[in-house]
């Protein structure tokens, strides 16, 4: 049989460890073709904006001795994936993976993730798809940092990986979502759990004087943990310090009985 086709992407872009890291891990169980963002691109969700170049540049890169033939693109995450299933890859891929982030994706702020985003798109074509990041501090979210350990992560990469490409998921379940607690090892029990529905990562005003100077929106970590009900991904995550893999739909319709609420709503 055929060594199966991978996708790999992040919202890092294409110079990150954590990609790397899941590059050499899924490079066991399939083949991988790595089609990432050029720049740094978290927090565009499942963005395609129309400013993108879409420029594609091949490059090679040595990681451990061993020289990658990679695809960086000028766009999002999201059209990452779209340039590699599209233009990039000469068959379709049988699983998408996206990560290894700086930085977990939990709770309601999933829709910002760049890294949950990219998944989507390849879930929204019908392919397996999985996200797959690792707990940090803040201060390393937007860094390159070799102190952050991904060996854990890049092992559930493989192992979730090697589940979705064996079809291990049922028709409702479009993608996984997969958080790695900052001190796991590949041994690290892991549990199914929901989205929380705190919101994890607080907003902050930019530090300026004027309108017309040039400033991001900051943000902090505002969760809290002891208020989470067990069996959300914040909770299995923070509390029970264990992998916390979450399965999503892209079905957005909110689980409601549509004869109570038309009844509601009209009055």
């Amino acid at each position: 049989m055929p060594k199966p086709q991978i996708l790999l992407t992040n919202d890092d872009g294409i110079r990150s460890p954590g990609l790397w890291a899941a590059a050499q891990a899924l490079s066991r169980i399939g083949y991988v073709t790595v089609v990432a963002p050029r720049e740094q691109s978290s927090g565009m969700g499942r963005s395609l904006p129309t400013t993108s170049d879409g420029i594609i540049h091949e490059e090679r890169v040595q990681v451990n001795g061993q020289e990658w033939t990679v695809y960086a693109v000028g766009g999002s995450p999201a059209q990452a994936v779209l340039h590699g299933v599209l233009e990039v890859m000469p068959v379709r891929p049988d699983l998408v993976v996206s990560g290894i982030n700086y930085g977990e994706n939990v709770a309601i702020g999933v829709s910002v993730s760049g890294t949950v985003g990219a998944a989507m798109e390849g879930a929204a074509l019908g392919i397996p798809s999985l996200a797959i990041s690792q707990q940090t501090p803040i201060d390393k979210h937007l860094s390159y940092s070799d102190e952050v350990d991904f060996s854990a992560a890049a092992h559930f990469a493989a192992y979730f990986g090697r589940l979705l490409l064996d079809g291990k998921l049922p028709p409702s379940v479009d993608l996984l979502k997969v958080d790695i607690p900052t001190d796991a090892r590949p041994d690290t029990a892991w549990e199914l759990a929901r989205l929380s529905r705190q919101r994890y990562f607080r907003p902050l005003a930019p530090n300026r004087t004027s309108w017309s100077d040039p400033a991001s929106i900051g943000y902090d970590l505002a969760v809290s943990v002891d208020s989470d009900p067990p069996g959300t991904d914040v909770y299995v995550l923070l509390k029970k310090k264990r992998v916390a893999v979450v399965p999503l739909c892209l079905d957005f319709t909110a689980q409601v009985n549509f004869n109570e609420l038309d009844q509601h709503l009209r009055g």
